[in-house]
């Protein structure tokens, strides 16, 4: 690209941005409605901030969930997710986890979204040798996740909804 396109491009962005087509009404909120944390932090397993940390980023677990992954795996369980920012997303995913069998569920699905993964790193690994040691690190971080979750479930105590632990 040259001096001469650079500029034209430039122009054409100031007088875009004097028309006032990029300018934003700094007295107006343009916040998502639905974004407020207290909201989100309500109604959340206490596991669920540390499943957070570990599955939502990738050089932990190895893979890389999008919210569309989150959409499908929320689809495959015949619930219903507004697509947001992950995390937020991944919380209301929890949110109503009530059973250890609902839990297992949630993990079994995702275990299939990072088992799709794990083949594609397995097929580019073979594809370009040089580089296998990446995709094998990220397969090994991958099956940890995995690990983490059968703990989650291992660990996880029914919440019988009928019961109010205030009632003596």
């Amino acid at each position: 690209m040259n001096e001469q396109d650079l500029n034209d491009l430039r122009k054409e962005f100031e007088q875009m941005a004097g028309d006032g087509a990029c300018t934003l009404n700094p007295d107006q909120d343009h916040r998502d409605r639905g974004d407020d944390e207290d909201e989100d932090d309500a109604d959340i397993p206490n596991y669920v901030e540390e499943l957070q940390k570990k599955l939502l980023a990738p050089s932990i677990s190895g893979i890389y969930l999008t919210r569309i992954d989150l959409k499908r795996i929320a689809d495959d369980l015949d619930e219903s997710l507004p697509i947001k920012e992950r995390k937020k997303m991944l919380r209301a995913l929890m949110r109503h986890t009530t059973t250890k069998a609902t839990l297992k569920e949630i993990f079994d699905v995702t275990n299939n979204y990072i088992n799709g993964r794990v083949l594609i790193y397995e097929e580019l690994a073979a594809a370009f040798p040089a580089s296998a040691y990446i995709f094998e690190d990220n397969i090994k971080k991958a099956n940890k996740t995995k690990q983490m979750f059968d703990r989650i479930v291992e660990d996880f105590e029914d919440i019988d909804i009928t019961e109010d632990p205030i009632i003596i």
